[in-house]
């Protein structure tokens, strides 16, 4: 699943794979039904119309009695209304039918995405998991809704109307049975090339969509560094890839759809001509030959019509292929036997007993290990060394983001391996280094840490974490909108958001990464005695490279190369003169604080 959703061609879809839209289907049955049975009222008045018309050549014309056509008036009429109808409540029903099992499955695949560990995001392209949701199902819709009803109307009508011909003139049906396998030759051949070139076609157009994904994103980083042509061009590329997989598909259907029509209208053009010397020599009258001809017409439109939908339903195979894919990727952590659930109040105790990981993506390269120590409940400890010595990745695996490739990890004496992600988390509440904001209000962002706190809650967060003072600022105070990525803050305010939303959220245990890096002296002293005080009767894990900030921490873990270089406070650290020494000589000294 890793290399398709990274952009690497998957196999081809087959036919097999809409089978499983069923299980979403199945729950509207009975609107199916409905719309099936109103199919087949509507194909059953197409057919009536050609024996209509037979009726009114031979008796209305023959006879000469216009009553006749009055009456023949009359029924088609009829029979258009009841066709109008239940062409209506066909259409209804398959089309509200595909927007509802679209809308589930989209909601399914969204919500099993929001259940992958990121391992699988280190590999996936966001761009590429959003065209699955949007394009490849808005594809699946069509069909749905559209395509897979006028497939079955048309295919009921060529069937009806093959039995018909039949009973008007078995001899020239005869001409007719021999032109529809020469119809389904090109859909067979070409239909299986034509569903290949839409599964690249669709992986192209995810390709560019993941382009816009990442450029828009880096909008700031691609401006400075002048790489708008440059990545104008890679757009360019990818744009006419796309375009070019479009056009190759696009041509073989043509080819397919023309060669359909070209041999439905050659049978009709043979017909005309072998049935006109049979209404010459009296073996057929000209009303059986103009219903033959009008079964013939739709013999060949049908199978023009099913030709066409049938390149989209192979489409629809390939679209239905990449969104089971994703369905089918299976979470990389699993609770392990026997389950244990965490007790209602959490003391907060953690323990990384020889703990070894390698992330995912880079399995060769030990990021941590091995590593073991133990923090006790309502302890402040700091987590320091140069970068990349291990200390996100510790955060990581506490979160359970992922699992260690040995060891345990312990939370209050529990192995977390046993414990489910989601009820692990509820213990604890993260401030990242970059501050995460969504495009919505500031008290929606700050109510992300508690989603039913009331508003009361949310202003005394934002008083805690010293934000009222630009938040009261904002055009429309806690019901600004804070923009794509909280682009309207600054990145100190943005920090502070994160932070009151790690405040309201009120769990046992913080997570604080560079927590205080975004902001000015003065904010970053108030902030800190804000935090300060959420922390006692807490445990908390502070990421710190300004060593500043973590002194008066209870114990400071040093890190260097994913192991533990050593453990004390700042005292004693500085006293055995070792890496933390040195670090804080390098800063300290830069900031006049020791000579």
């Amino acid at each position: 699943m890793a290399a398709s959703v990274s952009g690497t061609s998957p196999p081809q879809g087959e036919l097999v794979h809409l089978a499983r839209l069923w299980r979403f289907l199945a729950p509207y049955r009975w609107s199916i039904a409905g719309a099936f049975a109103a199919l087949v009222v509507a194909a059953s008045c197409v057919l009536a119309l050609g024996q209509g018309l037979r009726h009114v050549i031979d008796a209305g014309f023959g006879s000469g009695d216009p009553h006749l056509l009055n009456a023949a008036l009359g029924a088609v009429v009829a029979v258009s209304a009841v066709l109008a109808c239940a062409t209506w409540v066909r259409f209804y029903l398959m089309m509200s039918v595909g927007e509802r099992v679209i809308a589930d499955l989209r909601q399914a695949a969204f919500g099993h995405v929001l259940t992958l560990s990121p391992a699988f995001f280190d590999s996936a392209r966001t761009g590429d998991l959003s065209s699955r949701l949007t394009n490849d199902s808005e594809q699946i819709r069509q069909v749905i809704g559209f395509g897979l009803s006028m497939f079955l109307r048309n295919g009921l009508m060529m069937l009806g109307a093959l039995v018909l011909l039949f009973a008007t003139s078995p001899k020239l049906a005869a001409f007719i049975v021999l032109g529809v396998p020469a119809t389904l030759v090109p859909i067979l051949l070409m239909g299986r090339r034509v569903r290949r070139l839409s599964r690249v076609n669709q992986d192209r157009v995810a390709d560019v969509s993941a382009h816009i994904d990442e450029s828009l994103h880096e909008i700031r980083t691609v401006q400075a560094y002048r790489h708008e042509e440059r990545t104008r061009l890679r757009f360019t590329a990818a744009t006419e890839a796309a375009y070019a997989a479009g056009v190759d598909r696009i041509r073989v259907k043509a080819w397919l759809i023309s060669l359909v029509m070209l041999i439905g209208f050659c049978a009709v053009g043979v017909i005309l001509w072998v049935g006109g010397h049979d209404v010459f020599a009296g073996r057929l009258t000209a009303g059986e030959l103009s219903a033959f001809v009008f079964y013939a017409a739709i013999v060949a439109s049908s199978a023009g019509v099913m030709s066409e939908v049938w390149g989209e339903i192979q489409r629809a195979a390939g679209a239905t292929e990449r969104l089971m894919e994703l369905l089918d990727t299976t979470p990389v952590l699993t609770t392990a036997q026997p389950p244990l659930r965490l007790p209602p109040q959490i003391r907060g105790a953690v323990r990384f007993d020889e703990v070894v990981f390698a992330y995912p993506a880079r399995p060769e390269t030990t990021a941590l290990g091995p590593v073991a120590f133990t923090i006790n409940p309502g302890e402040r400890v700091a987590l320091v060394g140069p970068s990349g010595a291990g200390k996100s990745t510790v955060f990581a695996l506490i979160l359970r983001f992922y699992d260690p490739r040995s060891g345990r990890i312990l939370l209050d004496g529990a192995d977390i391996r046993h414990c489910d992600p989601h009820d692990l988390r509820r213990a604890m509440a993260l401030v990242p280094q970059d501050p995460v904001i969504f495009a919505a209000s500031v008290t929606e962002n700050v109510r992300f840490g508690r989603p039913d706190a009331t508003d009361a809650a949310v202003r005394e967060a934002c008083a805690a974490a010293h934000a009222l003072e630009f938040i009261e600022c904002l055009p429309h105070g806690f019901d600004t909108d804070l923009g794509e990525r909280g682009v309207k803050l600054s990145g100190g305010q943005r920090q502070r958001i994160s932070i009151a939303r790690a405040l309201l959220a009120d769990r046992p245990i913080l997570l604080l990464d560079e927590a205080t890096s975004s902001l000015d002296a003065e904010s970053e002293r108030q902030v800190a005695a804000a935090l300060e005080g959420l922390e006692r009767g807490r445990t908390s894990l502070v990421i710190a490279h300004r060593l500043a900030t973590v002194r008066h921490a209870d114990r400071i873990i040093v890190m260097d190369r994913g192991r533990v270089h050593s453990v004390g406070t700042h005292q004693e650290l500085l006293r055995a003169d070792g890496l933390y020494a040195h670090l804080a000589r390098l800063q300290f000294v830069a900031d006049g604080e020791i000579a």
